[in-house]
């Protein structure tokens, strides 16, 4: 009874009553559990459980990196039904930069402070290994003091294949080249036989978890992410989160988990945009059920900037970055900037009684905001 008492005020959901005690008690939760959470409404207690969890991890200090996103082509030789970006080569719209555009881009922000370039694109036809290199080397010639986080684990696959080279082969040229972490983009959802109707060109979600481990056991950083708000199960969901918590306790490489909520506009797939109650409830759910991830990550490009700020109070200890030019979102019919001020971003902290950090890609602290 005196638990029934202490938690009246908190927990509406009394199903949820055996989750609240394995939170207050640091117990790991189980499938069962996150299936339990996402069926559930009482998005205020799972909000404040994901908070508390947050809490414990990076207390009141919400952090953001200054970095610009580039996107060197959308031509590419996949065909995912859930993504509005791609293009083939002569079709409307198609671009393709040159690796002197490249540079240029990053040199029109290089004098506003940022920290990080983060490089992602379509997997082009006629573009060999060398010229991903050779990317990756100019950008690190021109900007020694940049990071570059680039190329998902699909891109990372697609170098293997075209230069006929290992994983391990693959990361030791691009990081001699200047390549300093990996992105979190490719995961999209687990489930192969779910993976295999949405792009089943795409490499396999083991092949996804095989490279990030590489790379983690290489020395290298990065991030995780799903994909979410298609056709995708609540069930479908857990086991992706389950599976990158598994793969965490192998090599701890993963700095930050990343949801990205699908946006239906130009795609194949069709279908209705996630709720501000979906995003929330998977951010939340992804801070309660990842314990051994550092760090929760909203990404305002595609949450929108009120949205994004809300989720500070359901686990959330990360804006992302100011991004400058993010095309593959916005293909896809987001209506959020494509760029957003650090002096904005300090705003949103603060405005929620939180301490805003500034920091770098692998989360060396830059600046506080007091």
């Amino acid at each position: 009874m005196r638990l029934e008492r202490n938690i009246e005020p908190f927990v509406e959901d009394r199903a949820l009553l055996p989750i609240y005690e394995k939170v207050m008690s640091g117990e790991r939760l189980s499938f069962e559990d996150g299936v339990k959470l996402f069926k559930s409404n009482d998005i205020l207690t799972i909000g404040k459980l994901a908070s508390i969890v947050n809490e414990r991890k990076n207390g009141n200090l919400v952090y953001f990196v200054v970095n610009r996103h580039v996107n060197p082509t959308n031509i590419c030789i996949g065909n995912c039904k859930f993504c509005a970006f791609r293009k083939n080569k002569g079709d409307e719209g198609a671009y393709e930069l040159s690796i002197d555009e490249v540079v240029e881009k990053v040199k029109e922000h290089a004098d506003k402070g940022i920290t990080e370039i983060h490089i992602v694109g379509g997997l082009h036809p006629d573009w060999d290994y060398d010229y991903y290199l050779d990317m990756i080397r100019a950008v690190h010639e021109a900007f020694p003091s940049l990071h570059i986080q680039a190329f998902t684990a699909e891109e990372i696959d697609h170098l293997a294949k075209i230069g006929n080279k290992t994983v391990e082969e693959v990361l030791s040229d691009l990081v001699k080249a200047g390549l300093g972490s990996l992105p979190a983009g490719g995961a999209e959802v687990f489930r192969e036989t779910l993976r295999k109707k949405l792009c089943p060109e795409k490499l396999s979600s083991s092949r996804y978890i095989e490279i990030h481990k590489i790379a983690h056991r290489f020395g290298l950083k990065s991030n995780a992410s799903i994909l979410y708000g298609h056709v995708e199960s609540i069930e479908d969901r857990v086991d992706h989160l389950i599976r990158l918590r598994e793969a965490q306790e192998e090599t701890g490489g993963f700095q930050a988990f990343l949801s990205f909520a699908y946006h239906p506009d130009n795609t194949q797939l069709g279908g209705k945009p996630t709720t501000g109650f979906e995003d929330l409830k998977m951010l939340a759910v992804a801070r309660l059920m990842l314990d051994n991830f550092p760090h929760i990550r909203a990404f305002w490009i595609m949450l929108g900037e009120k949205l994004a700020q809300t989720s500070l109070f359901f686990g959330v200890d990360d804006l992302d970055g100011t991004v400058i030019e993010e095309e593959i979102t916005h293909s896809a019919g987001a209506n959020t900037g494509s760029y957003m001020p650090k002096s904005r971003l300090i705003k949103l902290i603060k405005e929620a009684g939180k301490v805003p950090v500034e920091r770098d890609t692998v989360y060396n602290v830059v600046n506080v905001y007091l």
